[in-house]
This record gives structure tokens, C-alpha cells and sequence, in this order.
């Protein structure tokens, strides 16, 4: 197994723990991995009881060698999920009240896997 198969596993895996860890908080995840020629959103979710879409950058990690999960989201990075999170707005609409870009960072690795949630970065 290669190491780019190895990441490709590692993202899975989080964006798969990310995903339960929308629903158990009581979003619906309505797309995953949502991709146009721009790029792509990780997790589409929405909060039905304030009807908020909200954008979700997962990153995974499985130590610390590059800095912590949430320090990847650089400001460069959070302009161009705003950029994403047009497209998909301007494509699906949905009359939303509020629109919300937040980061779950998950480090790997540990007997359970330690789930960060960082609401509102950009």
C-alpha cells in the first residue's frame, strides 16, 4: 500500500467520523465530497431548526508532525471554501437562513479518536 493510499484511507475514515459526528449532533448531511471544477466541500450539512447549510472542512490527522488538524485551514483556504460554498448556494438555493463554514478537526491514533468542531472560521 502506497502512502498516498494510506492518506486517501486516513481522509476517509474522518470524513466518515465527521459525517456520524454532524448526525449525532442533529444535522443532516445532504452531500459529501461535493466537487466542481473549482474544488471541493468535504461535508454539506444542514441545521433544520435554524436553517442554517453549513460547509464542513474535515481534517484528519494521525499526529503532529504538520501542526494540529485546524491549523490547515489557512485564510487562502477559508476564502476559497466561501468561493465552494457559492457554487453549491447558487446551484441548490434552498432559501436558507444563515450559512456557516466550520472545520472538525480529528486526530487519529489515540484509543478513541479526539473530534474537534470549530463552528463559523470564515
Amino acid at each position: 500500500m502506497t502512502r498516498t493510499d494510506d492518506r486517501a484511507r486516513v481522509g476517509a475514515l474522518g470524513e466518515q467520523l465527521a459525517a456520524d459526528f454532524l448526525i449525532e449532533s442533529g444535522l443532516r448531511v445532504l452531500a459529501r465530497n461535493w466537487r466542481c471544477r473549482h474544488g471541493e466541500l468535504d461535508l454539506i450539512a444542514a441545521d433544520d431548526t435554524t436553517r442554517t447549510v453549513v460547509f464542513v472542512e474535515v481534517k484528519t490527522r494521525t499526529g503532529d508532525g504538520y501542526g494540529g488538524p485546524a491549523q490547515a485551514v489557512t485564510p487562502v483556504k477559508v476564502r476559497r471554501l466561501r468561493r465552494l460554498a457559492g457554487l453549491w448556494l447558487a446551484q441548490h438555493g434552498g432559501g436558507w437562513a444563515g450559512v456557516r463554514i466550520d472545520v472538525i478537526a480529528i486526530r487519529l491514533g489515540r484509543r478513541e479518536p479526539e473530534i474537534t468542531h470549530i463552528q463559523g472560521v470564515g
